[in-house]
């Protein structure tokens, strides 16, 4: 379908750029080898257009391109490089000539590369592919690891030997049904047993959520989330240091009760009553667990979620590295394991809506936390939550992550955030209303955060979103 003067005109109301569209100006020429690496990450983020004679900038406007006089010729010499049937729109419009390069998906299973490069986008920069991510296309089209065997040739009485099959119904509040088979069928349409012949075949996936003792499973048992108390703020003593026995769905709810058990309480005072208040929220420390049970990359081995309790923070890793951009987290949601992620939000354990990290930042706020950090490995993701410190006692980059998640919860919630919204969230007399300036400032020359009417001049009164939005 041919690219009209009206498609373009639509375009330049498009708010930014994705992983699928690219914008140049290209007014005068445009680098070919230039081409070959938009076409290369384009093509590896599912295909897309690069648009030649549009400004990136908003406003977004048409200035016409001289570039790639031959367009046949450029379609020819893409398709020699990276053998791809790049095809292209040239569109007379009326404020100069377009020219619009359709970039095709790459096959399945396969990245695409130039010069030995693998190209993604990320934001308006083009990166190299993480060997991770290389790694999850070239899997494409294989089963997945929760898809493969965990044990093999049991019969029905092993099958309810080794999996917890009334938890499942009890998690769902279903009555358990009134005989064996019941039971079976019901396991077999949640692909959590497969039918091998006369008997039965219990998936990674079945293993992992349902196993009465997931030691019990050769390629499950290292997989079994790890709680580790730390003397200190170091790992130098280790105090405790206990791997989980059970599937995920039977073992969350004891799992997360025995963190919290863990984790100190102070003493505080209201209206001339003592009472204990955990270091940590309980629901934001359940989200995290949840997160990184669900989230892990299970192709990873040797490695376990794992949750660290220090004197003054607590750590929750997962093996692999997200999808997303951890500054995205709050507002973007992409499951690694989409499977796992629809059953442990049908059994009550998590929330697949993204709304997860949403919570841990609300939960931090109310208890006066420094904001939760998020950090990317190079085989791993952590989350941590920080216990109590006074204000002044953050330095610069505790106080810019806290104005950063601050400004994104207000904007998920329709909301923007001003001076007196970000003083409300660290507690904050009046009289203080240069100090948080000045951390909104250092939020903006970091580019985490910028003005939603820059024509307001009044910094006390002034409006700001995340930089993404």
């Amino acid at each position: 379908m041919t690219t009209t003067p009206q498609q373009i005109d639509a375009l330049l109301t498009v708010r930014s750029e994705t992983e699928r569209l690219e914008f140049k100006a290209a007014e005068n020429n445009f680098h070919f080898e230039e081409l070959v690496d938009y076409c290369v990450a384009l093509a590896n983020e599912g295909g897309g257009r690069v648009v030649l004679g549009v400004t990136d900038k908003i406003p977004r406007r048409v200035v016409g391109t001289k570039a790639f006089a031959v367009p046949e010729r450029t379609v020819a010499g893409l398709h020699e490089r990276l053998h791809l049937k790049v095809t292209f729109d040239e569109v007379a419009h009326p404020d100069g000539r377009v020219l619009v390069f359709h970039v095709p998906s790459r096959p399945v299973g396969q990245p695409v590369h130039y010069k030995g490069r693998y190209l993604m986008r990320a934001g308006e920069e083009l990166v190299p592919m993480s060997a991770d991510q290389l790694k999850r296309i070239m899997a494409e089209g294989e089963p997945s690891w929760l898809s493969q065997p965990a044990m093999i040739d049991c019969d029905d009485d092993k099958i309810v030997q080794l999996l917890d099959t009334q938890s499942y119904f009890d998690l769902l509040q279903l009555p358990y049904p009134v005989n064996r088979a019941g039971v079976l069928e019901r396991f077999e349409s949640e692909k959590l047993i497969v039918r091998d012949g006369v008997g039965w075949t219990i998936t990674n996936l079945g293993g992992i959520l349902f196993a009465k003792k997931l030691e019990q499973f050769d390629r499950l048992a290292r997989k079994a989330p790890r709680v580790i108390v730390y003397e200190g703020t170091n790992k130098l003593k280790t105090k405790l240091d206990k791997p989980g026995s059970k599937g995920y769905a039977v073992g969350f709810q004891g799992l997360v009760e025995f963190i919290n058990g863990l984790v100190p309480s102070n003493e505080v005072i209201e209206q001339a009553l003592r009472r204990e208040v955990k270091m940590f929220p309980e629901i934001a420390v359940r989200e995290l667990v949840a997160n990184a049970l669900i989230h892990q990359d299970f192709t990873e081995t040797g490695v376990s979620v794992m949750i660290e309790i220090y004197d003054d923070r607590m750590e929750i890793t997962n093996p692999g590295k997200p999808f997303i951009s951890p500054d995205r987290f709050i507002d973007e949601y992409q499951s690694r394991n989409e499977r796992l992620a629809d059953l442990m939000r049908r059994l009550g354990i998590c929330e697949e809506k993204g709304s997860g990290i949403d919570k841990v930042v609300h939960w931090a706020e109310a208890y006066q936390l420094p904001a939760p950090d998020f950090r990317v490995g190079e085989r791993r993701t952590s989350a941590l939550l920080f216990a109590h410190i006074d204000f002044e006692a953050m330095d610069r980059s505790d106080r810019i992550r806290a104005c950063y998640q601050h400004c994104c919860l207000r904007y998920v919630m329709n909301e923007k955030m001003t001076n007196q919204s970000l003083r409300e969230r660290f507690k904050l007399k009046e009289d203080k209303v240069a100090t948080v300036s000045q951390i909104i400032a250092a939020t903006v020359e970091a580019g985490k955060i910028k003005a939603a009417a820059p024509a307001q001049t009044s910094t006390r009164y002034r409006n700001y979103v995340p930089f993404w939005a």
